[in-house]
């Protein structure tokens, strides 16, 4: 994936909830616009953010070489500024799962405070569709990680 927006997973339960990490780099060129005296992460980053740790926790169970793929977004909400370089925990839990939707409820927390929330719909596409590999290299990352015992 060439636009990563989690850094690590640091915890999973395999289809039922995720606990990730970013921290966004102030080097970005992004920041040069968004806004130059008070730069702050876009809410539609935010949201992406969360869509990508959702899909990592879908992708963790039975995913049958699909890949989840974000079709909704409902009640996003962003509870404050997101600047660079702050650790952000980015929370997923599966609502529900079906052969062909799921629902999830996402959040981003910055120091144990919310700053961002959504519920998030996505399809599942063929990953051979998408060109993408089997499985997620971040994904793949953690399950070697979890096999060593080097995971939280």
């Amino acid at each position: 994936m060439r636009y990563r927006f989690v850094d690590t997973i640091i915890a999973l339960e395999p289809g039922v909830s995720i606990v990730c990490q970013k921290t966004w780099p102030q080097d970005l060129e992004i920041f040069e616009d968004h806004f130059p005296a008070f730069p702050v992460v876009p809410g539609v980053l935010l949201t992406e953010m969360m869509g990508q740790a959702a899909s990592l926790c879908l992708s963790s169970h039975n995913n049958n070489g699909n890949s989840a793929m974000l079709i909704k977004i409902k009640n996003a909400a962003f509870r404050d500024w997101v600047k660079p370089s702050e650790l952000l925990h980015i929370r997923a839990e599966i609502i529900s799962s079906l052969p062909r939707l799921a629902r999830i409820k996402a959040s981003t927390e910055r120091d144990g405070v919310l700053v961002a929330n959504a519920e998030l719909l996505f399809s599942f596409e063929a990953n051979s569709k998408l060109g993408l590999a089997e499985t997620d290299p971040l994904l793949a990352a953690y399950w070697e990680q979890a096999k060593n015992g080097d995971c939280l």
